[in-house]
């Protein structure tokens, strides 16, 4: 039973201090966003799937590779 307690709290104390020492920051990367970068956001989330996440244009994840269905 005590192993068990022990066990709970030390993993608790670890999820702790992670928390602790990766949420400190001093830095924010925040700010507006461009007239231009703005207008292809909002274009590209009116999409729907595969393009939820802006494939094809400059906010999007270059390392995507999409496959067409007549391909299977």
């Amino acid at each position: 039973m005590f192993k068990l307690f022990y066990a709970v709290v030390a993993a608790a104390a670890v999820a702790g201090v992670l928390t602790f020492l990766t949420s400190t920051s001093d830095r924010l990367d925040a700010g507006p966003l461009s007239a231009s970068t703005e207008a292809v956001l909002k274009d590209c989330t009116q999409r729907p799937w595969p393009y939820l996440n802006c494939v094809g244009t400059p906010l999007g994840n270059p390392k995507v590779r999409l496959i067409a269905t007549d391909r299977l």
